[in-house]
């Protein structure tokens, strides 16, 4: 089951929305152009495609809703991101989404400064998908959804923060060890070929 960029676009409908209420620049202009990269990260979220688009229009439901409370000039992808998150936390555990991780998986750590190329995009790039997918289905939320958004959304650190509501320095620790932990988890597969 891949979860690479050749998605089928799936359209639905939304009903029961005012237009005196949305704000000049429409809804479908901001929120379409993310469609498929949404629901990317959804399938990479669930684990299930059935799942991955009851996720994403439920998103786009919430989306709708609130769009009024949408700051123009403001992070439109990071906002719906964030929706996204929140709703599949909330959908799969029934909790509110948080921001916190234990402090076990938070200790002090050095923290490289990002660089175009690391060692993980280059590994995502040039080696076995499946594998690569394995590990990082293997990974804990919190860590999977960084590096989703860091390698694959190719956020800025600035969208991860706003997207996840946590601080910058959180962000960058967090793909740290979210980095370390794919790393630790594929060694092995590379020490046995």
């Amino acid at each position: 089951m891949g979860y690479g960029n050749k998605t089928a676009v799936r359209w639905f409908t939304l009903v029961c929305v005012s237009e005196e209420s949305l704000p000049s620049e429409s809804f479908e202009q901001l929120a379409m152009p993310h469609f498929e990269r949404l629901y990317n990260f959804a399938c990479w979220l669930t684990h299930d495609r059935q799942e991955a688009e009851d996720l994403v229009q439920e998103t786009y439901a919430k989306a709708l809703k609130g769009f009024s409370s949408f700051q123009p000039d403001t992070n439109f992808r990071a906002w719906i991101y964030k929706i996204l998150r929140n709703t599949f936390l909330t959908l799969r555990t029934g909790l509110k989404a948080t921001s916190t991780v234990p402090l076990d998986l938070e200790g002090e750590e050095e923290i490289l400064p990002a660089v175009k190329e690391t060692p993980e995009s280059i590994l995502l790039q040039r080696s076995d998908g499946q594998m690569v997918q394995q590990a990082l289905e293997q990974l804990p939320v919190a860590y999977r959804e960084i590096l989703l958004l860091c390698e694959v959304e190719e956020m800025s650190y600035l969208e991860i923060s706003a997207t996840l509501s946590i601080p910058m320095g959180t962000v960058m620790s967090r793909l740290s060890r979210a980095r370390k932990t794919l790393r630790d988890g594929l060694r092995p597969q590379f020490q046995k070929g």
